[in-house]
C-alpha cells in the first residue's frame, strides 16, 4: 500500500477500516460523503474500493445462487435422519 494519506480529511487507513460499511451502506450520511470525497481525491483507494466491492457483488450473487440447492439438500438429508 502506498503511504496512508489525507484526502478530505480522512487518512486512507480510515477509509480501508470502514469499506464494508460503506458499501453495505451503513455510514452515517456525513461519513459517507467524506469517504466519498476521498475517494475522488485518492486514486489508490478508489481502484482498490472498487475492486473490494467487486469481490463482494461476486461473493453476494454466488451466495444467492447456491442457497437453494444447500437448503433443499439440507431438507433431503433430514428427513432421512427422520
Amino acid at each position: 500500500m502506498p503511504e496512508d494519506r489525507e484526502v478530505a480529511g480522512i487518512r486512507c487507513m480510515q477509509v480501508l477500516a470502514e469499506l464494508g460499511d460503506y458499501i453495505d451502506g451503513e455510514l452515517a450520511s456525513e461519513r459517507r460523503s467524506q469517504i466519498d470525497a476521498h475517494l475522488e481525491g485518492c486514486t489508490w483507494c478508489a481502484q482498490f474500493g472498487g475492486r473490494y466491492a467487486n469481490v463482494v457483488g461476486q461473493l453476494q450473487a454466488s451466495r444467492e445462487e447456491i442457497a437453494p440447492t444447500l437448503n433443499a439438500e439440507l431438507l433431503w438429508k433430514a428427513r432421512g435422519a427422520v
